[in-house]
């Protein structure tokens, strides 16, 4: 049985959910998401926690107990707390800054990026002296705000001899030797 799919999730206070026949609405004091599930899978809402059980033992319907868990348990914790994602720029001269929405980046390329960020999305850069610039994304849906960040960072991937580019902080570079001098 699916580990994840057979925990309970806990409904805060302030945090309504609604289900349809294949639609799962959840609304919280940070906004609303919306989900779409397999209709034969069951959602039971029972004094502040809901269950998410599976009709069959099938590996598709064990595969789909655990996702649609996840995915409510982020919705849930989306709109009541949010989340945050963090973008370090580690190289000489890289620079980040945003004005209405729009981020400039600015990594080492004949050119500027200029890249839309949804409005759902709260976007932050600072810059401090002697340390790398920092992008704060903060929103209340976790898969836009993992894709708004991937898209951010494949501007300027790691790169594993100098470990120049754009990461998440906190993430662990693996380093490379680079060549050494023969005799």
């Amino acid at each position: 049985m699916s580990r994840i799919g057979k925990s309970p999730i806990t409904i805060p206070a302030g945090v309504e959910i609604s289900v349809n026949d294949t639609t799962v609405k959840v609304k919280g004091t940070k906004g609303e998401l919306f989900q779409e599930i397999d209709p034969e899978m069951k959602i039971n809402i029972n004094e502040g926690v809901l269950v998410v059980e599976r009709p069959t033992e099938q590996k598709r319907h064990k595969a789909l107990h655990g996702l649609y868990r996840s995915l409510i348990a982020n919705m849930v914790e989306g709109v009541s707390n949010g989340f945050v994602r963090k973008l370090e720029l580690v190289g000489v001269g890289y620079k980040a800054a945003v004005q209405n929405n729009v981020l400039e980046l600015n990594l080492g390329y004949s050119h500027n990026i200029y890249l839309a960020i949804p409005q759902e999305i709260k976007a932050s850069a600072e810059t401090l002296k002697g340390k790398n610039p920092i992008i704060t994304l903060e929103g209340y849906d976790k898969q836009l705000i993992g894709q708004i960040a991937a898209k951010i960072k494949s501007m300027r991937k790691v790169e594993p001899y100098k470990g120049k580019g754009i990461r998440y902080v906190g993430e662990i570079v693996r380093r490379k030797a680079g060549k050494t001098a023969s005799k």
